[in-house]
């Protein structure tokens, strides 16, 4: 798994089905398997009933349909011999004067398990009852096996329900259809048992709104039990003679839909695609409720297949998205209402218990102070409050532009909130010849003075006017330890304090399309376009932005990947950078996004100090820094 970091390269096929016709559906089985081979699939699985179809309704009682599917299987096994993949396909099982419908697990030659399906459904269409018999037949009261094997071939191979299959890497459980429809399914407990990889081999028909109930119910119970669940279905050349099969294919993990196949193919049809256990495995460390039944009986199957002699194939298929933090654009209203709520209803709660007259923002005409505006003024209105209540101070210094000088004016007047200009330049000189530096040495002396000088303007401010000091720093810089100690990073309430920089401008984007008139829009794109920076050092000859902060510490959308994957999962450095360098190919070399990732790493570990003392602020996403929450370290701890 080292070398593979953790990923499981699995697929879900729907072969073209024959009903009735073994020799037909076998051949189909064969061309999927050497396909998926080729594609280095590691797991491989096909529908219910894949061997004879699953609409063979009483022809499922004949000897000859009964000995066809166990020659078919034979075949299928055979065929398997020396390559390197596991196969899970469906046929009907007789055990003593029982018949079930199960799922056989099969690689290199040998089947190693067989799962009997449990649920049968008892619609009209598909009255299963009439035919099999539930997997629950085959334990005993007490939970033990009362058929704990069956002879395939002169070979006993574990049957039952309570089967785990026990690679070198990863464990998986089977299920098959319904049993995920059931009040419990099975995949349940075989997860809290140890699997971390469910696949269901399923023939489930299409009407009209089933198939996102499926697709909802899939994702939920991948998110439910910390899975990875593969789920393939019967397509076409099923019988049409009541209902029709769509051939879905849906791959999840932990709540995500990684893969979803078209439906209503008229050929053989496969989706293929990584599951992450390793991301699995940090979900279920982290949830102490996830422990196993000890009361449960389960056996694990050791299962051996090949190594594959080419190693881990590439290109992976998995997709990483470049800004994980954002959402899709189907979700983007109700995820930025959402953070907006969250915003504002943590300042209103804050504002209103604090008996605070005003609330005081620094205004630099920057993004981070932008989106601690316009959060403050929506939470003015949300109160009741005229917008004067949110003074808005603008402090400018050596780097302040022009552009972002006027910026912070043109949006305080049109959002109408209660304008301060206080210039810090004078005061600032002053203090620096107080403590003997250089006006010259743009060092870091000179950088922190200033940002501790409007702190300290606007601390003062508040307690004038009875008011809240709203910090602006956002994720990814208290991250990077890019912020001033009892500077920026101090404030008596951080607004942004669990927002990264890329949903900061995505936020800021969103408010100007959804919420403002022209005049307001028009200033918010300009602040979106303007670049990064604390302007702290002096501008440049056209009174430009000289310091960006992108060229000292990196690409924000590169920090905030790294944020996102190594606080949600822990995941190495080594992942990190491999899951990068997929997600960014044709943006930065490998070798950017090593260089930009160590930094990322040394800045995390030893700015540690400015996270300990971090204001309250809400946690937005999925991760936050706070000392009190989701982040604990101690702030000299060796860089790992």
């Amino acid at each position: 798994m080292n070398n593979n970091f953790g990923f499981v390269r699995v697929a879900a096929a729907v072969p073209t089905c024959h009903v009735a016709d073994v020799d037909a559906n076998v051949h189909e089985i064969k061309q999927q398997i050497t396909e998926a081979i080729e594609e280095g699939v590691e797991v491989l699985c096909f529908p219910e009933l894949t061997v004879t179809g699953y609409t063979c309704s009483d022809l499922f009682f004949t000897q000859q349909l009964q000995q066809n599917a166990l020659n078919g299987l034979q075949q299928i096994c055979d065929f398997t011999r020396g390559k390197s993949i596991i196969v899970l396909v469906g046929a009907p099982l007789k055990v003593d004067n029982n018949l079930f419908n199960c799922a056989f697990v099969m690689t290199d030659g040998d089947v190693v398990g067989v799962v009997p399906k449990i649920n049968l459904p008892n619609t009209g269409e598909f009255y299963e009852k009439r035919w099999f018999t539930s997997g629950r037949a085959v334990r005993e009261a007490n939970g033990s096996p009362r058929i704990p094997t069956v002879d395939l071939w002169g070979g006993d191979v574990p049957f039952g329900i309570d089967l785990l299959f026990m690679t070198r890497d990863y464990c998986f459980g089977v299920e098959v259809c319904e049993d995920l429809w059931s009040p419990l399914p099975p995949s349940t407990q075989l997860a809290i048992q140890g699997a971390e990889l469910i696949f269901n081999l399923s023939s489930s028909n299409c009407v009209t709104g089933k198939h996102e109930f499926r697709r909802q119910m899939i994702t939920q119970q991948s998110a439910r039990v910390h899975c990875g669940y593969v789920y393939t279905s019967s397509g076409v050349g099923e019988s049409t003679t009541d209902v029709v099969f769509s051939g879905s294919t849906y791959i999840a993990e932990n709540g995500d839909l990684l893969e979803m196949g078209q439906r209503f193919l008229r050929e053989s049809s496969m989706v293929i695609t990584e599951l992450d256990v390793e991301r699995l495995r940090t979900d279920r460390q982290r949830n102490t409720n996830f422990t196993k039944d000890q009361h449960g009986h389960y056996r694990k199957i050791n299962v051996a297949p090949i190594e594959s002699e080419q190693g881990y194939a590439e290109p992976i298929h998995r997709h990483f998205s470049t800004t994980p933090f954002l959402p899709e654009k189907a979700e983007e209203d109700a995820y930025c209402s959402d953070i907006f709520s969250i915003q504002t209803s943590g300042l209103a709660r804050r504002w209103e218990h604090t008996h605070a007259e005003t609330i005081v923002v620094g205004i630099s005409g920057g993004l981070d102070s932008t989106l601690a505006l316009l959060v403050a003024v929506q939470t003015a209105d949300m109160l009741g409050y005229p917008h004067q209540r949110v003074l808005g101070v603008t402090m400018p210094g050596f780097g302040t532009s022009d552009r972002t000088y006027s910026n912070a004016i043109r949006l305080m007047e049109e959002l109408g909130v209660s304008i301060h200009e206080i210039p810090i330049r004078e005061v600032t000189t002053q203090h620096l010849q107080d403590i003997d530096h250089d006006i010259n040495n743009h060092d870091v002396t000179y950088e922190n003075a200033q940002a501790r000088m409007r702190t300290l303007i606007l601390m003062d401010l508040a307690n004038k006017y009875n008011g809240l000091v709203l910090g602006t720093g956002d994720l990814s810089e208290l991250a990077l330890g890019w912020a001033t100690y009892c500077g920026d990073q101090m404030s008596m309430y951080g607004i942004n304090a669990g927002i990264p920089k890329t949903l900061v401008r995505y936020l800021v984007r969103y408010a100007a399309e959804n919420y403002f008139s022209d005049d307001t829009r028009e200033t918010l794109m300009d602040v979106i376009s303007t670049p990064v920076s604390p302007e702290l050092l002096p501008t440049d000859e056209q009174g430009d932005i000289a310091q960006k902060t992108e060229e000292k510490v990196g690409p924000y959308e590169l920090h905030d990947f790294f944020i996102y994957y190594f606080l949600r999962f822990g995941f190495s450095r080594e992942k990190i950078a491999y899951m990068a360098s997929v997600a960014f190919e044709d943006q930065y070399t490998p070798e950017q996004i090593e260089h930009w990732l160590n930094v990322f790493m040394h800045r995390f570990y030893c700015q540690q100090f400015k996270r300990s003392c971090l204001p309250d602020g809400p946690k937005v996403c999925c991760v936050s820094l706070s000392p009190r929450g989701d982040w604990r370290m101690p702030s000299d701890i060796c860089e790992m």
